[in-house]
């Protein structure tokens, strides 16, 4: 019974390794093929390792390659967004992560310099729009919308 349960508890950890070293495309893959009630999360987790991504390409002073991540990102938070409110389930958490993210691309967009500041003050806009949609479903009066 003792040989069984560290058995498990070796499972865990190493299932628990490899779910952390997944990437935002990875999660967003197995996003796609999750159910409608799961989908949310982890499209907002991908979008939060994208957000990690654009933020390190940006302090290094790759410019395209953070306007990409910045792309990639806001795509993600769109599914994010689009899926909880079809499913009416993690409204809640779907705005308050993307207030977050909307919060640290102001923040990076501070950062840049103006030339650069374009794709990520469009992308801020656009969570805003999102975060917009998501508190008109949560306090609609039609619960099916």
């Amino acid at each position: 019974m003792r040989i069984y349960v560290i058995c498990l508890m070796v499972l865990a950890v190493q299932l628990g390794a490899f779910a952390a070293d997944e990437t935002a495309a990875q999660l967003a893959m197995r996003a796609d093929s999750s159910s409608l009630d799961q989908q949310p999360a982890l499209y907002l987790k991908a979008a939060h390792l994208q957000l990690k991504s654009a933020d390190a390409h940006y302090d290094q002073g790759k410019v395209e390659e953070g306007a990409n991540d910045v792309k990639l990102l806001t795509e993600y938070a769109d599914k994010a967004a689009d899926t909880s409110i079809r499913s009416g389930k993690k409204l809640k958490d779907a705005e308050i992560e993307i207030r977050k993210i909307s919060s640290r691309l102001t923040d990076i967009r501070h950062s840049l310099s103006f030339d650069d500041q374009a794709p990520v003050k469009a992308a801020a806009e656009h969570l805003e729009e999102l975060r917009t949609k998501l508190l008109a479903r949560m306090f609609s009066k039609d619960k099916k919308k």
